[in-house]
């Protein structure tokens, strides 16, 4: 489950980070995928579009501290 959640978490800090590259310039790579948040509901909320920048970023830095909350609950390894 712990490698499953960090997938997740490292697949949403991509979309932030790609997201982020899409608003400053065009990111062709992968577009449906990782910028999905950036084109499908940046554009929906008013609030984010003045600040979309900041909430594509937001979105990486929620993905960063998933992966690292989930790597600081592995369990100890012994030698």
């Amino acid at each position: 489950m712990r490698k499953t959640l960090q997938g997740l978490g490292l697949l949403v800090f991509l979309i932030g980070v790609s997201g982020a590259i899409d608003h400053l310039w065009y990111q062709p790579f992968f577009g449906i995928v990782l910028n999905s948040f950036n084109r499908f509901v940046v554009p929906h909320a008013a609030l984010l579009q003045e600040y979309a920048l900041f909430a594509n970023l937001a979105v990486a830095a929620l993905g960063g501290a998933l992966v690292l909350a989930m790597e600081a609950l592995a369990p100890e390894r012994r030698r």
